[in-house]
C-alpha cells in the first residue's frame, strides 16, 4: 500500500486534458469475459498500454472490473478526476486510495504516543480524503495507524489508536466512506508498524464500532506475519470490507510463490462477497510478456 511499492511499477498519467474528453456512458461490453471476483489492477499493472486512462480501458476490455490507485490523493484534481470519468466509462468500480501515508524512513508517525500533534495530523489527512475520495467515486480508502512506540505500554496505545480512529470515523461516516486499517508485515517490509495482523485489525476495528472503520486483509503480509490465511478470514469476516492479493515471497502475481490463490478465491466466491480485490503487487516478468502472464493467472484463479 506503501508509495515505496510501486517502485517496482511503471508510471506516467498520460495528458488528463485528453481524458477529459471521456464520456461518462459505459463503454461497450470487454471482449474479454468478466472475471468472476473483482480483481483490481493498478497503473502499471498493463504500463505498455499507454497512460493511466490507456490502462483502464485495457483492463476493462480483459475483464477487470475494478481499480486501486494509492498515490490518487497525491495527484492534480484534474488527473483524478480524468481517472473517474474512466472507470465510469467503463463500469469499473474505484477500489483504494491512500488517506494517509506513514513515513517510513523516519517511523511515523506515532499514532499511539504522547505527543497528539500526529493524531491530529492524521485527523487532517482524513478530512483532506474526503473531497478525493467524492472526486474518485471511492468508498474505500486505506489508513495505516502509524508505529509502535516503544516506550509506551501496548495497552496505552491501542487505546489512544481507538480514540483517533473514532473521532476520524466521525469525519468519514456523514459521507458514506470506509477506511480500511491494513495490517503490514514487519518481518520482511515494514518493521515497527503497529497493525500487525487482520485478528489485531478485527479487535481494533470491533472496538471503534463504526461502519466507517474496518480492516483491509492484505494476503501478501498476512502470509508473512500470521499465515492460516482462511482460518484468520473466517475468523474475522465480518470486520473485513476490502482484501488484496500479492503472493508470497516476492509479491507477484498469484501462482508465482506459495499462496494457494484458487482456493482463496472458490472460499470467496461461497461467501458470495462482491467486494473489491486489490491487486497489490508487481509483475513476475517485464513488458507484454507479463502483462499477458498477469492476466492468465488470474484467469487461473478466477472461480467457475
Amino acid at each position: 500500500m506503501t508509495l515505496s511499492r510501486r517502485a517496482i511499477l511503471a508510471t506516467g498519467l498520460g495528458a488528463a486534458g485528453a481524458a477529459a474528453a471521456l464520456p461518462v456512458a459505459q463503454d461497450k461490453t470487454p471482449s474479454a469475459a468478466r472475471l468472476a471476483l473483482n480483481f483490481a489492477p493498478h497503473q502499471g499493472s498493463f504500463a505498455s498500454r499507454g497512460s493511466l486512462t490507456d490502462q483502464i480501458a485495457f483492463a476493462a476490455d480483459q475483464g477487470f472490473r475494478g481499480w486501486e490507485d494509492n498515490e490518487a490523493g497525491k495527484r492534480p484534481v484534474a488527473e483524478q478526476e480524468a481517472m473517474a470519468r474512466a472507470l465510469a466509462r467503463h463500469g469499473m468500480t474505484m477500489g483504494v486510495f491512500v488517506a494517509s501515508l506513514p513515513q517510513w524512513s523516519t517511523f511515523q508517525p506515532v499514532l499511539g504516543g504522547e505527543d497528539d500533534a500526529p493524531r491530529q495530523a492524521f485527523l487532517a489527512d482524513i478530512r483532506a480524503a474526503v473531497n478525493v475520495a467524492k472526486r474518485l467515486n471511492a468508498k474505500w480508502t486505506t489508513v495505516v495507524p502509524g508505529f509502535l512506540d516503544p516506550r509506551v505500554p501496548i495497552d496505552m496505545q491501542t487505546a489512544r489508536i481507538i480514540d483517533v480512529m473514532r473521532r476520524a470515523a466521525d469525519i468519514m461516516a456523514p459521507h458514506g466512506i470506509v477506511m480500511v486499517m491494513e495490517p503490514l508485515n514487519t518481518r520482511t517490509d515494514h518493521p515497527r508498524v503497529f497493525l500487525q495482523t487482520i485478528a489485531q485489525g478485527y479487535a481494533l476495528a470491533t472496538a471503534v464500532n463504526s461502519p466507517s472503520v474496518k480492516v483491509l486483509a492484505d494476503l501478501y503480509h498476512e502470509q508473512i506475519q500470521s499465515g492460516n490465511l482462511i482460518r484468520a478470514l473466517e475468523a474475522c469476516w465480518d470486520q473485513i470490507a476490502y482484501l488484496q492479493f500479492g503472493d508470497n515471497p516476492g509479491r507477484k502475481e498469484p501462482g508465482t510463490g506459495e499462496i494457494n490463490y484458487a482456493n482463496i478465491c472458490a472460499w470467496l466466491k461461497a461467501r458470495s462477497y462482491a467486494g473489491v480485490i486489490g491487486m497489490e503487487h508487481g509483475n513476475s516478468v517485464a513488458g507484454r510478456a507479463g502483462e499477458d502472464r498477469l492476466i492468465a493467472a488470474y484467469r487461473t484463479i478466477n472461480p467457475a
